[in-house]
């Protein structure tokens, strides 16, 4: 267990989510167990006896952006509701507790609402979030939640503009040293095609490595699929992309079996993309700045459209990249997806990220993803620029 608590330990802190200083993880089997900042592991520890679960992380975020979303609500508001897939799917709302709200016995305060819920944002302290079974759950939770609040932060403030004193420092800090250039550089991709099982899983393993490492993914979310004619070999649902190995299934392209029931949620539109354009490699990751600038429409005000995620027929670009809503596993983006991403080669879906392509191997797929996401970045604050110049003057 502690060899777990310093393994997921490690990651918040390698992927810049969490603040190295501020950090702690409780878990609980035949005994009581916490490593991390004295105070925070005091804290998850009398939380988690309080919980029907088996592990709690307790982090401050690396960037502010949880923090101000609470100070930026409402004093009615109990509780954030970001737009995008994670949020709707895993978390549905995300509750938050202000400083004055905590009272006496915050760790009675923080269980109550982990009773119901993942993960929360406690103003001061940071995320709190469960694992009912494991450690990884935990994080997993916790790192959902940050992918979560980062994005509802940022589509606020583009909206709204700076509402709190220092605010603009803490966003101008964000923007000038916590974005490093994006870029495939220095990475090796294998050329393609791939016709070996082994060529195939090592390469799938290499790529979704280098798709956490650089951030274009957050938490577990995220696939990675290869096709070499007779056989899919995707990554299992709730697979991190940075540990693959054993974790991929091989499935008969003309699902003709059931080996495919642990395989990720989005092989139907894997499968539907390769029978449609001929591709071979296909990789999904969710950059940050793609999934904000995917949920903002110029039409929204005079749409009738309600469920914008699900619902909306229309094929928006950004950057001349097509972006599709729809359902994810086997609902809408499965039908959404392959007549639009031949063209481009990528293709962004409304709140949950980007699929992009490769005919033979995954160097071209991992540019696509990286040229989205550049561009999306770009674009968020050529507008943030224009539409709050004498904020950021």
């Amino acid at each position: 267990m502690r060899d777990q608590i310093a393994t997921y330990s490690a990651k918040l802190i390698s992927d810049g989510s969490a603040d190295v200083r501020c950090l702690a993880f409780a878990a609980q089997d035949d005994t009581m167990i916490s490593a991390g900042d004295t105070a925070l592991a005091s804290l998850s520890e009398s939380i988690l006896s309080r919980l029907n679960s088996l592990a709690l992380a307790v982090a401050t975020p690396a960037l502010p952006f949880a923090d101000l979303l609470i100070q930026r609500a409402a004093s009615h508001e109990h509780e954030i509701i970001p737009r995008d897939t994670e949020t709707r799917t895993f978390l549905h709302d995300i509750p938050i507790v202000r400083k004055n709200e905590v009272g006496s016995d915050p760790a009675e305060t923080c269980a109550i609402l982990l009773g119901n819920r993942k993960g929360i944002v406690v103003e001061g302290i940071g995320i709190i979030a469960a694992g009912a079974l494991t450690v990884e759950q935990a994080y997993i939770n916790w790192s959902s939640v940050f992918h979560s609040t980062y994005i509802k932060y940022l589509e606020d403030l583009l909206e709204h503009g700076f509402m709190l004193e220092g605010e603009k420092d803490a966003f101008e800090r964000f923007r000038r040293e916590s974005l490093p250039p994006l870029s495939s550089d220095g990475l090796e991709f294998r050329p393609g095609p791939f016709l070996e099982k082994s060529d195939i899983l090592d390469e799938i393993a290499r790529v979704g490595r280098y798709t956490v490492q650089r951030r274009l993914v957050d938490s577990f979310f995220g696939n990675i699929s290869y096709s070499n004619g007779d056989l899919i070999y995707i990554s299992q649902t709730a697979s991190s992309l940075d540990e693959l190995p054993g974790c991929i299934d091989p499935v008969p392209f003309e699902n003709s079996s059931t080996v495919g029931i642990t395989a990720s949620s989005e092989l139907v539109a894997h499968r539907s993309v390769f029978e449609t354009t001929g591709c071979r490699a296909i990789l999904h990751g969710h950059p940050r700045f793609a999934v904000v600038m995917s949920m903002l429409c110029a039409e929204k005000e005079s749409c009738s459209v309600s469920d914008c995620w699900k619902d909306c027929s229309k094929v928006r670009f950004l950057g001349g990249t097509p972006v599709v809503a729809g359902e994810i596993g086997a609902g809408g983006i499965a039908k959404n997806i392959p007549p639009v991403i031949g063209t481009t080669g990528s293709v962004i879906v409304y709140g949950h990220g980007v699929f992009s392509i490769g005919m033979t191997d995954f160097r071209e797929a991992f540019q696509g993803l990286v040229d989205v996401e550049n561009w999306c970045r770009a674009e968020y604050f050529r507008r943030f620029d224009e539409k709050h110049a004498s904020c950021s003057s």
